[in-house]
């Protein structure tokens, strides 16, 4: 087999486990044989469609098979896989796939609408949609192996960060970013063949990708897949699929603690849950350990395919709050402005090194030569390491607040904000003021039937915070702003919310 990518992982997997069943959706289920036959079939159906070696493929859609299939049959003939986060509007679908010179575009009927109000000016020139039409494609090709060699090094997906910077950058991520970091969470996480996975995160985000789905289908295991994440669907999916492991952002771990389910759910098939994309507030993890379930969190970022730092079981509570160490195969400094390495509690930027770490930014040499130093990609997250070698993320650098010539750190408030009974949701923004240059705003989202006072919620952090670093005003809004994986989108508060 000349495929050393992630095109050659169905056929892998078939010739050790076929019958052991890769996914489910709804009433329908794929063993590894299916998976393997079905993947071979598109790659045919796709190059008959004029897509070749090093083309880009798109795929526009929630949750289902065919995302994976689309992912493996790009894998299989050496072309680069292109997700699109399927929240975007139709002009930030239309840049993504010009940017990345997409040639194919697999879209579910969910899209139909969007996808045929397309521009004409894209390079796109194959269009599938899932149905009818796809199944067709599948079943009318040939099933004989596609004999492409793929080398580790070849790009496998160009994935769009989140944009919560400005405009999305297409991170190119190779064959062997992804098989490392999927061996990175097969070696942190222990996961097991048996293991059964409950894919609700969305696969166009990186976690739910990279950290969940491929670690489990490479190891055999059978991922659930969902189209949207329901707390309330979340429960009855445990418990009828017998759900092992689970992977979620923060505010979905937060509406599964809130729901009225959650203190007489049968939860008793969950082994490992792994949460990340934000800080993990500590009443979060409270709540969990209180139905003896352990949180494992990690940090990482898309251009690392995403793991970088992990927190085991062993320390997930004596070291609750922490982002942990650095993956087996992954190196991590927290470094000052000139690279040096910051002392114990010294504030610094995160950098990484390491197999997972993507080549670079598709289209952009500049903003990829600025993005690493001396090897090591910057990520712009600002972090303190403790006297174990423990990493505490603490804020990304950008949202800091300068106040009176003091650093202050959102996140920080935002935990102790997060622990009052009546919010539900928090962030911490920078605004104008005369005397100190810039002062905290906290925007806060109260709970359902809670009448929130902005005044005591500033008593309550007196005596646990430095007073500077309480925020000045309080505001009360109906919802916070974030991409589709969960992250909260600073700079959409900000304008909303930072100048009045």
């Amino acid at each position: 087999m000349r495929n050393e990518g992630l095109g050659s992982w169905p056929a892998r997997r078939a010739r050790k486990t076929p019958h052991r069943t890769a996914l489910i959706h709804g009433g329908t289920s794929l063993t590894y044989a299916q998976l393997y036959d079905r993947t071979t079939r598109l790659a045919h159906a796709l190059r008959s469609r004029g897509i070749r070696r090093g083309d880009r493929i798109a795929y526009l859609g929630p949750n289902h098979p065919s995302y994976l299939e689309t992912l493996f049959a790009a894998g299989t003939l050496g072309a680069v896989f292109v997700p699109l986060n399927t929240r975007l509007a139709g002009p930030e679908i239309a840049f993504q796939l010009a940017d990345s010179g997409a040639k194919a575009l697999v879209y579910g009927p969910s899209h139909a609408g969007l996808v045929a109000g397309l521009p004409g000016d894209t390079d796109v020139r194959a269009y599938v949609e899932v149905g009818a039409e796809y199944e067709a494609a599948v079943a009318g090709a040939p099933a004989e192996p596609v004999d492409e060699p793929v080398a580790p090094d070849d790009t496998c997906i160009i994935m769009y960060t989140s944009g919560t910077t400005g405009r999305p950058k297409g991170a190119m991520l190779t064959h062997g970013n992804l098989t490392w970091n999927a061996i990175n969470v097969l070696i942190d996480t222990d996961l097991i063949a048996d293991e059964r996975a409950l894919v609700s995160a969305p696969l166009f985000h990186t976690a739910g990708l990279n950290m969940l789905t491929l670690p489990v289908l490479l190891k055999g295991g059978t991922c659930v897949l969902v189209e949207a994440f329901d707390p309330n669907a979340t429960f009855g999916l445990i418990e009828e699929h017998r759900i092992t492991f689970m992977f979620g952002v923060p505010t979905m771990f937060e509406q599964v603690a809130r729901h009225p389910r959650w203190p007489d759910a049968d939860l008793s098939s969950l082994r490992i849950l792994t949460c990340g994309g934000s800080p993990v507030s500590t009443p979060l993890i409270a709540a969990y350990q209180e139905r003896g379930l352990t949180f494992l969190q990690g940090y990482g970022m898309t251009e690392a395919s995403p793991g970088t730092l992990f927190l085991d079981a062993e320390h997930a509570i004596s070291k609750a709050g922490s982002a942990g160490v650095p993956h087996f195969f992954t190196d991590v400094r927290v470094v000052r402005p000139d690279l040096t390495q910051v002392d114990v509690g010294e504030t610094g930027e995160v950098v990484v090194r390491g197999p997972h770490v993507m080549r670079g930014y598709w289209g952009l040499p500049e903003e990829t030569a600025a993005s690493f130093a001396d090897g090591w990609f910057r990520s712009g997250d600002a972090a303190r390491v403790d006297e174990d070698g423990y990493v505490h993320i603490v804020d990304r650098i950008k949202d800091m607040i300068i106040s009176g010539g003091e650093n202050i750190y959102p996140a920080e408030i935002e935990d102790l904000l997060l622990a009052h009974p009546g919010i539900v949701e928090c962030a911490v923004i920078g605004v104008p003021d005369e005397k100190w240059g810039e002062v905290p705003r906290a925007v806060v989202v109260p709970r359902e039937g809670v009448t929130v006072d902005p005044d005591e919620v500033l008593a309550s952090l007196a005596g646990r915070l430095a007073k500077y670093k309480i925020p000045k005003s309080v505001v009360l809004a109906d919802e916070l702003p974030r991409t589709a994986s969960g992250k909260l989108l600073k700079s959409r508060v900000r304008n909303r919310y930072g100048n009045s």
